[in-house]
């Protein structure tokens, strides 16, 4: 009766999707869609911009989503906060996903990556208040960066195929976020978490703040430089060499994007006026590099020969998320194993190799 309930409100929700031609930003609109809400999905379609490469698929969501009558495409910039407003007028619920998402790029034009992420944050959090809809639910979709070189100083084992944490199990919400090395990606993500969280308290605003550790599924066209799980995958699948950056023993805990959209619709649902929380598989929940290769070798029969080259900068060798907070209070836990994603998302890569 309560989930009926929460389906019936939907249909007369408005939500809007920053960045909605994105990866996760397409997966948030087709949700809301699907049940029945007005989807507004806002995006400039510069991926390929931002990280400076052409990207022959930038517009495979856009279209995608093209055909689902509940959803109207807008094209325009979280830079820009008069587009914004205008898009965001009456939302009910608004998922900022829209941001630079490569650590590299950080590096290269640290100027783009703060005017995108902390700037285009601060500007959805104005929209928000101002959007006239009363109470308004805001998702920020943030990063296990901020927790930045801190996370490098929990001691790790080091094993056949792996690292692992040896005193603790996951990196909780209270960890630290002070005093170490982030990456002009990590401050910039950083900055929008913490706008956030003020504007929660300082104007009221609903706002979940959610700290991904490493997102992947369909519909994702990972690089090199960003989406590692989907970028194996693809290499694998099209016959691309890889380079491993490091020794592929770092671990991430792993989810799935259809489980990642249920986590924020469970908050947008809940009585939590505000809260942050980590967004990731948790411990039940890794794969490090080679272990990931070892499972593409396997779902897709090509051996993988990946050549190696030095640590990134700031690169952290083991995060694991602590999702028991996002459990306990949104009632919330993944669904999807490692082995059954990268199994989904093969084989969304190999029906669609025309894309890569």
């Amino acid at each position: 009766m309560i989930i009926n309930a929460c389906v019936q409100q939907l249909i007369f929700m408005k939500v809007l999707v920053t960045g909605g031609a994105g990866f996760i930003g397409s997966h948030v609109a087709e949700f809301y869609a699907q049940k029945g809400a007005e989807v507004i999905v806002f995006d400039n379609l510069s991926r390929g911009e931002l990280l400076g490469k052409p990207l022959k698929n930038a517009k495979y969501n856009w279209d995608f989503l093209s055909k689902n009558r509940n959803v109207a495409l807008v094209k325009g910039d979280v830079r820009n906060s008069s587009e914004l407003e205008k898009a965001a007028k009456n939302a009910n619920v608004i998922v900022h996903t829209a941001a630079q998402t490569a650590v590299t790029s950080s590096v290269s034009n640290p100027a783009v990556d703060f005017e995108v992420n902390a700037r285009g944050t601060f500007n959805v959090l104005e929209a928000a208040r101002k959007s006239g809809a009363g109470d308004v639910s805001v998702v920020y979709c943030s990063t296990n960066k901020v927790y930045g070189n801190n996370v490098n100083n929990v001691e790790i084992r080091e094993k056949e195929k792996k690292y692992e944490f040896a005193g603790v199990e996951g990196i909780n919400e209270q960890f630290s976020v002070d005093l170490c090395e982030h990456t002009p990606y990590g401050c910039s993500k950083l900055s929008g978490d913490l706008y956030a969280q003020d504007y929660a308290h300082l104007h009221g605003l609903k706002t979940g703040v959610f700290r991904m550790s490493c997102i992947y599924g369909t519909r994702q066209f990972g690089l090199e430089d960003q989406g590692w799980v989907a970028w194996f995958a693809i290499a694998a699948i099209t016959g691309t060499p890889v380079t491993i950056f490091g020794d592929g023993k770092q671990v991430r805990d792993v989810l799935f994007v259809s489980d990642l959209v249920e986590l924020f619709n469970s908050f947008v649902s809940s009585s939590v006026k505000n809260g942050v929380y980590n967004a990731g598989g948790g411990p039940e929940n890794t794969l490090s590099l080679l272990e990931l290769l070892s499972i593409l070798e396997n779902e897709t029969g090509v051996k993988l020969s990946p050549s190696f080259a030095g640590w990134r900068p700031s690169d952290q060798k083991v995060y694991i998320s602590d999702i028991s907070k996002a459990s306990k209070e949104l009632n919330w836990k993944p669904k999807i194993s490692p082995l059954a994603g990268v199994e989904k998302l093969a084989g969304w890569v190999e029906e669609n190799k025309n894309l890569f």
